[in-house]
């Protein structure tokens, strides 16, 4: 199925008390970033979420970012995170987009998270463009809708 042929994403009706997310972005393309943390927190804003957000250097560093805030004395109901790899030369491109969907999928699963991720791995700029815009197509918000339904999933099953 393609992005085209996709539901458009919804704020999904949390049980419970407004859940509580970070935010977590690699504004490596910051247009592309900008437009993913839109839709991001659109979602999150109709769903009565509140949210921080965080900044990092890459999207190699965002599921270091995810693992970093769990120390913390924060406590985030669920986690969102949004970047974008551009396809480049060398194999550099392979490499960050393997290392950084497998640390976020490795800390997800190791401390049971709910994390929406919205890591845009594209040919060209303009693919990325055409995921973060205003047409309602957005991976932020898909990511940040994601991430809600996973924290509605833990809240009834009990888990948090």
């Amino acid at each position: 199925m393609s992005t085209e042929d996709a539901p458009l994403p919804a704020a999904p009706q949390i049980g419970g008390p407004p859940p509580h997310l970070l935010v977590v972005r690699a504004p490596y393309y910051r247009a592309v970033i900008d437009g993913l943390t839109d839709g991001a927190t659109r979602i999150l804003r109709e769903a009565g979420a509140t949210f921080e957000q965080l900044d990092v250097a890459g999207a190699f560093e965002l599921p270091q970012a995810v693992r970093i805030a769990m120390r913390g004395s924060r406590r985030f109901d669920g986690f969102v995170a949004l970047g974008c790899i551009v396809r480049g030369e060398t194999d550099h491109y392979e490499f960050i987009c393997r290392a950084s969907m497998e640390g976020l999928m490795q800390v997800a699963l190791q401390f049971g998270l709910a994390l929406g991720t919205g890591l845009l791995t594209c040919d060209a700029i303009a693919q990325a463009e055409a995921r973060s815009g205003k047409d309602g197509h957005n991976k932020g918000a898909e990511a940040a809708a994601a991430a809600l339904l996973q924290i509605g999933a833990a809240r009834h099953l009990g888990a948090v």
